[in-house]
């Protein structure tokens, strides 16, 4: 164990670090920033929380005692009654999810088209670039419907790109330099994109409530079995909030 004790560690780097455990006391964190952070089971005491914006999975956060997540998905809920839409418990409602996100994604790949094409790849604060985000979607699809649910062993396409902070797996592709054209990248879509509605077309009570079988070999996600239902929740979720991302990130790219 290292002790940092009045040590200047301003604008360091920390990328791939296990901090479980670790101790802060007295910390001046201003302006910095997370990126694929756990903060599992974090607890904080006498902290100063001021103009921060956080985007992420939240369950059981509570501050000052009270359990906000819930009141931040109401909000949510109350802002864009579509998203609630977006846990369904049966096939059809599955099927309902899978056409609004396709009406959707319709929109925002429209208001894409307006745009220069060179502005497709640029990156928005930090963010992925409208191209990524829809790569970032195919590697989602190619991992827990043809991967997972429909037991390829390697599924994905040389365009197809991880999160940023997976760590490296023998043949799953991460290729940052990669500029294909919207229309490239929209062909892998549509034929990812076909591949989740026939799954939830042919989806049943009985398949839904099942699980997948493992696949045996080395790649993401890891070789075990998982709810049917989970796996299409994170495609949901994924479609949705990256979305949202592309959206939010779009607004700034017209604007110049």
């Amino acid at each position: 164990m290292a002790d940092f004790l009045g040590a200047d560690l301003r604008d360091s780097r920390f990328e791939r670090v296990d901090l479980t455990g670790a101790q802060f006391s007295g910390v001046d964190l201003d302006r910095s920033r997370f990126r694929g952070v756990s903060l599992t089971g974090v607890v904080m005491r006498g902290v100063e929380l001021v103009d921060v914006d956080i985007h992420g999975e939240i369950e059981r956060l509570r501050i000052n005692g009270v359990d906000i997540a819930p009141l931040v998905d109401a909000e949510l809920n109350r802002r864009d009654p579509e998203r609630a839409k977006m846990r369904p418990t049966d096939p059809a409602g599955f099927r309902e999810a899978w056409k609004i996100l396709d009406r959707l994604w319709q929109g925002t790949v429209d208001r894409a088209r307006r745009l220069r094409p060179d502005l497709l790849h640029e990156s928005v604060d930090g963010e992925w670039s409208f191209i990524e985000t829809l790569r970032h979607l195919v590697f989602a699809t190619d991992s827990w419907i043809n991967r997972a649910i429909l037991g390829e062993p390697a599924p994905w396409h040389p365009l197809a790109l991880p999160w940023d902070e997976m760590p490296d797996m023998a043949g799953v592709p991460r290729d940052r330099q990669a500029r294909p054209s919207l229309d490239e990248v929209l062909e892998l879509r549509r034929d990812r994109m076909a591949t989740m509605r026939r799954v939830i077309a042919e989806l049943t009570d009985e398949s839904l409530a099942g699980d997948t079988v493992p696949v045996d070999a080395p790649g993401w996600p890891e070789h075990r079995s998982y709810p049917v239902r989970e796996c299409l929740l994170i495609i949901l979720n994924e479609e949705w909030e990256h979305r949202r991302y592309a959206e939010r990130d779009l607004n700034a790219l017209e604007a110049r």
